[in-house]
């Protein structure tokens, strides 16, 4: 192991929102960064883009939906307990992670694949679905609106149902969304006939087509999301362990890399991230910090019959756990994930705001990106980032998942952050008023439109309007 610091600007500890405030000059801005936002966007559109300030102050929505700046408008999809165009019962509830794929010979039309986190208490449950039902006791599964080029919907349907806790997930470079169980209840448990804690694929053009079949191989554990590298075709996979020893990063080597829909059924090897000497990635605390020769440890029980997969036996070099792991893509060469924040009073090996790790490959190295400062004003935007999705135009946006006010919030190549849209929808009363979060935040294939989901209540939103570089 070689662990060598290479900031690309000087590492910084933690700031208060005044510093924050008096850096960026964005009286709206609520977190600051460190590191070097710009390898984030290596190797897309973003890359080449000189970046922007942001759109200006929020403007109030009159409708109370949804506040979004100047110029900007949106349309409301779907909402949950509405009835679905299929005629398949109602639109389930919590809406999570989500993804947009061109129609096919569509001329500009979108399928929008969106995950519903229905737990075994789920208030609008996933209705099943012949051929499309992995466990008729399981209330989570995906939906699929397709969209016309203005974004009208002409059709919503049932696209898996009888999974649990769909959180977050990813699309894979033929067009399908692999769809992450978050959690590990075996059958018998509240009520399950099956066990659950599996990847699942999803056809946005025809569902029947993937069915309701887990991706075993890829393990049983609390997924949250997926990146595929397109070049060699490994999956990578994120684990949001609730409790200490907390969760692993992963990576799955398809039997048939890239081989297209269906293709991750015939199985793999899943393998663990072993970063030597640091048994918790909390303790790294410098932004450029890097550690060379990153081991990959075979997981001893994918389907974890006996014992949960970070708790497994890996050997005498153990394994690297994170708290929150969440957010995973790809970009460039690398893959990026996300560690939401870390607590030592809850187990971890030291504090965090949130964090962003590049992989590279290639050389085998992992590096800290990002390091995300505190949030001291909830009403202010930038506590507890979550979802993060790569801005066609350029920089980030990042849902937030907190306490007071809700924002999608955006992230400059320069670390500037503005407020892109806050939720206004009160589910709380009005003397102690709380606000759903924001998930599933996701672009358009044309990058005209920013599609994001409210998880309560269940709410999709199309967003368009002046976006720039």
């Amino acid at each position: 192991m070689s662990v060598s610091p290479r900031p690309a600007t000087p590492p910084t500890g933690p700031a208060s929102r005044r510093d924050v405030l008096a850096r960026s000059g964005a009286l709206g801005a609520g977190i600051v960064f460190s590191g070097a936002l710009t390898e984030l966007f290596t190797g897309t559109a973003a890359a080449r883009s000189l970046g922007h300030t942001g759109y200006g102050p929020l403007v109030p929505d009159p409708d109370g939906l949804l506040d979004l700046p100047a110029g900007f408008r949106y349309r409301v999809l779907s909402r949950e307990g509405d009835p679905l165009r299929s005629g398949e019962g109602p639109v389930p509830s919590n809406h999570d992670g989500m993804a947009a794929f061109p129609v096919r010979r569509g001329r500009g039309a979108v399928h929008l694949v969106r995950n519903h986190e229905n737990r075994a208490d789920g208030r609008v449950p996933v209705t099943p679905v012949e051929g499309l039902t992995y466990d008729p006791a399981g209330k989570g599964g995906c939906t699929v609106l397709t969209l016309d080029s203005r974004d009208r919907v002409l059709s919503e349907r049932i696209a898996l149902a009888g999974t649990a806790v769909n959180c977050a997930g990813g699309p894979t470079p033929w067009h399908t969304w692999l769809t992450c169980e978050e959690t590990e209840d075996r059958a018998g448990t509240n009520g399950y006939t099956e066990d659950h804690g599996f990847i699942f694929e999803v056809d946005p053009a025809d569902p029947h087509r993937t069915g309701a079949v887990p991706l075993t191989a890829m393990g049983r554990f609390q997924h949250e999301a997926i990146a595929v590298d397109p070049r060699r075709g490994v999956v990578y996979e994120t684990e949001d362990a609730f409790e200490k020893p907390f969760g692993l990063f992963y990576r799955f080597l398809p039997e048939k890399p890239l081989g297209g829909t269906g293709s991750l059924r015939a199985g793999g090897r899943l393998q663990a991230m072993r970063v030597p000497g640091v048994p918790d990635l909390s303790t790294v605390q410098e932004t450029g910090a890097a550690f060379d020769g990153v081991e990959w440890a075979d997981v001893p029980d994918p389907l974890a019959a006996e014992t949960p997969v970070r708790f497994q036996d890996f050997g005498p070099g153990g394994i690297t756990h994170a708290q929150k792991l969440e957010g995973c893509y790809w970009g460039g060469r690398s893959v990026y994930f996300v560690s939401s924040f870390a607590r030592g009073a809850q187990g971890s090996a030291a504090d965090h705001h949130g964090q962003i790790w590049r992989y590279e490959p290639e050389r085998r190295r992992l590096t800290l990106v990002i390091v995300f400062g505190p949030d001291t004003d909830v009403r202010l935007p930038g506590e507890s980032p979550d979802n993060i999705c790569l801005a066609p135009g350029g920089g980030l946006m990042v849902c937030e998942d907190g306490g007071g006010a809700q924002h999608v919030y955006g992230v400059t190549r320069k670390g500037e952050v503005y407020a892109m849209a806050r939720g206004r929808q009160n589910i709380g009363t009005p003397e102690e008023p709380e606000w759903g979060e924001f998930a599933g935040v996701t672009f358009s294939p044309d990058g005209e439109t920013m599609y994001v989901n409210c998880y309560t209540p269940g709410t999709t939103f199309a967003v368009t309007g002046p976006w720039r570089g």
